[in-house]
């Protein structure tokens, strides 16, 4: 396959950068370093590199050929994320070539007008084509290590919604859901809690059952709460949104199977504490409403 001007260029950027874990980090500030824009980008830079340095804290981005060797699955979906970033950058710059994916159209759409539901749709079209395109070095993983992948996958497309989809992300208290969301206030975090329970340490050992029961706080109750009702809608409405339509597949039923058998549904419907279960009462899901209305 012939690679754009553009296309190349993102593959020298990510190579540069591939064993060199805190490299990685600083090319991804570098794509929201720009003197025009600088000042209205920063907050979405944070947002952006917040999570990337949970990944160097445990070591996933490590080489391969380090005497502790990171993971290949994550090293991957980051090198998709700072591909598709790098890219759009050299697009909005003039460089030859026309968007190689949606992810990459969607990055310079964020480029040329950086607000925040299109800060998501880049960023979370990024991940989710990650996602589909290393399928087979995820299963490679742990159990515990599939779980939070999933895990994230899950909260990241619902920080999405919050923005883009206030409805369905928290029915009649819509109003507030976009400054929850808004990934410049740094509200994010909240939604990718799971770094403040797992160890800072690849690999984890297959006991997700562990970590799970060790989540007792705020990841919990939005997990069981306020996201799991509404599961199946929110994947339909991020594979339309992200236009990724395999992201479907990702869902059986209500339970996230990437990576993961769909009978193995436990760890993610444990018993709803007494809260969980008085906040799916207070905040159901919005039944029957139209996409366009979200």
């Amino acid at each position: 396959m012939h690679l754009s001007e553009a296309a190349e260029f993102a593959e020298r950027q990510v190579a540069g950068v591939r064993d060199d874990p805190d490299g990685r980090l600083l090319s991804l500030r570098q794509l929201y370093d720009d003197a025009e824009t600088r000042s209205w980008r920063l907050p979405f830079r944070r947002a952006a590199t917040a999570f990337m340095q949970w990944q160097l804290n445990r070591g996933l981005l490590r080489p391969m050929t380090d005497p502790l060797p990171g993971s290949p699955w994550w090293r991957a979906v980051n090198e998709q994320l700072l591909r598709d970033g790098w890219e759009a950058r050299a697009l909005a710059r003039g460089v030859g070539g026309a968007p190689s994916t949606v992810s990459v159209e969607l990055c310079t759409r964020f480029i040329a007008e950086p607000t925040s539901a299109n800060w998501y749709r880049a960023h979370n079209s990024s991940i989710v084509a990650g996602y589909l395109a290393n399928r087979a070095l995820a299963r490679d993983e742990s159990r515990t290590e599939r779980f939070f992948m999933n895990l994230v996958l899950v909260r990241v497309l619902y920080a999405h919604a919050l923005v883009s989809a206030p409805r369905l992300a928290l029915g009649w208290l819509s109003p507030v859901a976009p400054v929850l969301g808004d990934p410049r206030l740094g509200m994010t975090g909240l939604f990718l809690s799971m770094s403040r329970i797992l160890p800072d340490r690849y690999p984890l050992p297959d006991d997700v059952e562990t970590y799970i029961d060790d989540e007792h706080g705020f990841g919990r109750f939005l997990d069981i709460g306020i996201i799991a009702p509404r599961v199946h809608q929110l994947y339909a409405w991020s594979a339309t949104d992200l236009g990724q339509p395999e992201l479907g597949a990702l869902l059986s039923g209500d339970v996230p199977v990437y990576a993961w058998p769909a009978e193995d549904f436990a760890p993610w419907y444990p018993p709803p504490s007494r809260a969980a279960r008085a906040v799916r009462q207070f905040v159901p899901p919005v039944r029957g409403a139209h996409r366009a209305r979200w």
